[in-house]
């Protein structure tokens, strides 16, 4: 009898074991900006209080782009929202709408829209998900050739361009401000041969995002944008959460916009945020760093 108690207990102790050391095998976890840990479904609550959700991931992140699907879902099932990305630029928004409408199939978004390498993993999920429910899904980047203008040439060359070519960009001459921290890190990646241009180029993608937000917004009843981006175009509270609060309040100085942002790191222990990471944005996703990454 003893024997057998022993063994039961031996056998209790290493499942214990086992199970303990199962639970610390964790994907992702999210955190709000002071570092405490949160759910889903309560970052979700919170977000829903808001005019916009600037989403920031890393483009090649499994988890990050499994959650914005999740987030959209529950989003969608409180009140009605927008949905928009960087992934899709401006001048392709008909062709969008097309596929959206049921008009054309993906073979005809193919041929009609420049989608990311990776759109078919990664945001396709997001764009059925609109055309099923049928929800407007915004083109809200600047055609990169435009950007690569800019980035060569100067603000001038854009200054040029007819009517109808800047109808894809944010209003011209936009805002600019070099003393951000962001941009100022931008110039301090290529000290040997730093183009004032680089952070500008990146600058005119942020303003333009911003400005299409809230144009879709004025256009479908201001109902809650929710957007998704590098998470350097938000970081910080900064790019395209800048922009957004400098068009608005010079148009709207009476009426606050409310503004959320989310940000996705990687960490090699995703059980406490680390102290860099802390106060980036309102909730961060914390994913494993040796997560399999989509591209």
């Amino acid at each position: 009898m003893y024997t057998l108690l022993k063994h039961i207990l031996l056998f209790t102790i290493i499942l214990v074991a086992i199970t303990s050391h199962a639970q610390k095998t964790i994907a992702y976890k999210i955190y709000n900006a002071k570092g405490k840990e949160v759910s889903v479904e309560k970052m979700v609550k919170q977000l829903g209080k808001n005019d916009v959700v600037l989403f920031g991931e890393l483009h090649n992140d499994p988890i990050g782009h499994w959650l914005q699907l999740k987030v959209a879902q529950q989003l969608h099932q409180q009140q009605p929202i927008i949905l928009g990305a960087e992934m899709f630029e401006r001048d392709n928004q008909v062709g969008l709408n097309a596929y959206l409408s049921g008009e054309t199939d993906r073979k005809g978004l193919d041929s009609t829209v420049r989608l990311w390498s990776n759109f078919s993993t990664d945001y396709a999920p997001l764009l059925d998900f609109a055309k099923a429910h049928k929800l407007p899904f915004i083109a809200t980047n600047i055609p990169r050739r435009y950007a690569s203008m800019l980035y060569r040439h100067g603000i001038d060359t854009l200054l040029q361009l007819s009517d109808d070519e800047k109808q894809w960009i944010a209003p011209l001459p936009f805002p600019y401000d070099p003393e951000l921290p962001g941009y100022k890190a931008m110039m301090q990646m290529m000290p040997d041969h730093a183009n004032e241009n680089f952070p500008k180029a990146q600058a005119i993608k942020d303003a333009t995002m911003a400005a299409s937000i809230l144009k879709a917004r004025t256009k479908h009843n201001n109902d809650l944008f929710l957007h998704f981006n590098g998470a350097y175009h938000s970081n910080n509270y900064e790019g395209i959460y800048w922009y957004l609060k400098k068009y608005y309040e010079t148009t709207n100085p009476s009426i606050k916009l409310n503004i959320i942002t989310i940000s996705t790191v990687l960490q090699s222990n995703v059980n406490r945020l680390a102290k860099e990471n802390k106060g980036i944005a309102d909730f961060i996703l914390v994913v494993d760093e040796e997560m399999t990454t989509t591209y």
